[in-house]
This record gives structure tokens, sequence and C-alpha cells, in this order.
């Protein structure tokens, strides 16, 4: 059984994550008693955090409304996910909301435990490029432990899985320095300067396991395009030539550009239009790129997969326009 003060402490996450918790249930999560959890409560309540209770057979416990709130207890992934999506909010709304987002954010990260804020400040200031809001697909402790290591310009040491499954390399694999991340749809990527083969890669973290940090320290190099979100998409853009999607948009550069030129390649072609190139491996999101973009195009090269999801949304969103 944990000591007094760590239960506290779960107590408190516990009834943070619930608007209500049956009695037994709560007793259950904590493994104690149902008269050790009428003390802690009232060990809360002493401490001035206001618990209130409902007596009965559907007897519980919810933390009353209007007080101030304990700080928050929350673990490792759950920290970088608010960091993150907070983040993306501030980042790509505008107005009150993007200002909220911004607001919320700093609040978060001030009431966190000092381990996590280091590690959500890390990930927050090292990120770029980050799309649609969509949240992580590789886990908590590899994002940090990669972050960090950008941060504190620390070489790194991790295993990679190729493009079809096959281990490249062995031992701990990779030995870089990193550079930066970059989330492109739904994917998390590595920029970074590879040590043993003289030149900059991208790596999916997805693929990226036992991240490890050398404690070498380096002098950052600088990356050989404008940023590091334009080298990762150049890079996926010349590995995936036949997942891209090209359309002749009836708008200015400019005007594009201000709207999704973070994940698209823009080419001016004359005043009016542009040319414009986007990933096309997972269709959906260079679908949504395109009719974020607000103006008319024509698709001159595309792979079937995008023209059949193209006509399907289409159809629908007719249907639902004359409805």
């Amino acid at each position: 059984m944990a000591n007094t003060s760590s239960r506290a402490l779960r107590l408190l996450s516990l009834l943070q994550t619930h608007r209500f918790w049956p009695g037994g249930e709560l007793a259950d999560r904590l493994e104690v008693s149902e008269r050790t959890l009428r003390r802690d409560i009232d060990r809360l309540r002493e401490l001035g955090y206001p618990v209130n209770a409902t007596r009965g057979a559907d007897g519980g416990y919810q933390l009353g409304a209007g007080a101030a709130m304990p700080p928050l207890t929350v673990e490792e992934d759950e920290a970088i996910a608010m960091a993150v999506a907070l983040g993306n909010a501030a980042h790509q709304g505008s107005g009150a909301l993007a200002e909220a987002s911004l607001s919320a954010l700093s609040k978060v990260v001030q009431v966190l435990p000092a381990k996590l804020k280091r590690r959500a400040e890390a990930l927050r200031s090292v990120t770029v490029d980050s799309p649609f809001g969509t949240a992580p697909e590789v886990s908590a402790e590899v994002l940090s432990i990669v972050a960090q290591t950008i941060r504190d310009e620390e070489r790194l040491r991790f295993r990679y899985t190729a493009k079809g499954g096959a281990a490249a390399g062995e031992d701990l694999g990779r030995h870089v320095e990193p550079h930066q991340l970059v989330t492109v749809g739904r994917r998390w990527y590595l920029a970074a300067y590879d040590l043993e083969r003289q030149d900059w890669r991208s790596f999916r973290l997805d693929r990226l396991s036992a991240p490890m940090g050398t404690r070498a320290r380096f002098r950052r190099r600088e990356i050989p395009t404008d940023d590091a979100a334009s080298f990762v998409r150049q890079g996926l853009s010349q590995r995936d030539r036949g997942q891209q999607v090209v359309a002749l948009v009836h708008a200015p550069a400019d005007e594009v550009e201000s709207r999704i030129g973070r994940w698209a390649e823009i080419t001016p072609v004359g005043t009016d239009s542009c040319r414009v190139a986007m990933d096309a491996s997972q269709p959906q999101w260079s679908l949504f790129g395109f009719g974020w973009a607000g103006a008319a195009f024509e698709v001159e090269e595309a792979p079937e997969a995008f023209r059949e999801m193209l006509r399907d949304w289409a159809d629908r969103f007719e249907r639902a326009a004359v409805g």
C-alpha cells in the first residue's frame, strides 16, 4: 500500500479525472478500505480542497466547484498531450481562440511538476509545422527524450527500422546530431545530421526506438534548406513521387501560401493562380489541404486513391448542400 502522502496525490489525480466517483470504486482504485478512503478525504478537506460527499447506496465523492484546484497530477504522456494540443491550437488559431489557447497552455505548464514541466516545454520549443492539430502517434518517452536532446544540443543514439521492416544497422543503429522535430500530416519526423553517413537525414519517430542521449554536446549545423520543415517535406517528396498530387489552384500564390504553405510546395503561375504539389500518401490530408486553400482547383497529377476519394467527397458534399 502506498504511504499517506503518495496516496493523497493519487486521490487528487483520480478526483480530477471524473466529475463523480462512487465510494467503493474509488477505494478499489486506491487499494484501500472505504474507511481509509474517508480518512484520506478528511485530510484533503483539512488542506482546503472542497471534496463533496454523497451518502447512501449510490454515494460517492467529487471535487467542489468554484474553488482553487490542486496542482495538476498527470502522467508524462498526458502532460505531453496537453502541451501538443494546446500548442497546436494556439499556433493554428486566430483571434480570441488562439489567445485563449496560449493562455491555457501557459497556465497548464506553470502548474506541472518540475520534471514534466521541463519535458513539456522542451517538446514545445523544438517542434515546428504541426498541421491539423493531430495527436502524436509515438510514445511519450520517445518524444520527450528526443526533444530534450535537441534542446540541450546533445548527440543521440537510437534504433531505427527502415521502410519494409528491416532493422537499419546494429547495436544502437543510428548516431545523430538532432536538429528539430517536425510534424507532417499525422506523423512525427526528426531532422538530424547523421554522423556515420556524414549527411542530413529525416527519421520517422514511429520507426525509432530506444533513444538515448550520449551526453556529448555539439554545435548546431546549418540545415541545407530554409528550415527543418521544408527539409523533411522535400525528402518525402523525393521518396514518394508516385504519392504526390499536383493541382492548379485559381488564387494568387501568396494567398495560398498563407493558408497551406506549411504543407505544400507552391509555384506561382501568373498573378491569379499557382501550382500546388502536396503529399498524397494519405489522401484525406491532401484533400483537406486543397479544401483549406479556399479556391477552385484542377487536379493535374494524382494517384488513383486520391481521385477516388475526391469523387466520393464531392458527391457527399453536393448531396449535403442540396438536402
